[in-house]
């Protein structure tokens, strides 16, 4: 996996976030947008409400509400494997000729 996406699905996912699971998915997915994709669903299915009677109710239904979010502005972001941000970033040179004159 590149560098540039490496650095990418960390900032998107957090940088606890394995990079050994991250290149496994992304040699499985071939693409970051996919990867970053599947750990957000994967995030957004995980209980809502977990509560041990007597003792703590942990409440993270705020968290669905912001991984959407993410997921929704995803969509907007260019990713650095995506066709049209590596056409933009790749250089060329032209090596110009003078006209002969009439």
């Amino acid at each position: 996996m590149p560098a540039a996406v490496l650095r990418w699905l960390l900032a998107q996912l957090g940088p606890d976030t394995d990079t050994t699971d991250l290149t496994a998915r992304y040699e499985r997915l071939h693409s970051a947008r996919a990867v970053v994709l599947e750990v957000l669903h994967e995030r957004r299915a995980e209980p809502l409400k977990v509560t041990v009677n007597g003792v703590a109710t942990i409440d993270t239904s705020a968290n669905v509400t912001a991984l959407e979010r993410t997921i929704a502005q995803l969509a907007d972001e260019p990713a650095p494997d995506d066709p049209a941000t590596v056409d933009r970033n790749l250089m060329s040179t032209i090596h110009l000729c003078p006209r002969r004159r009439r």
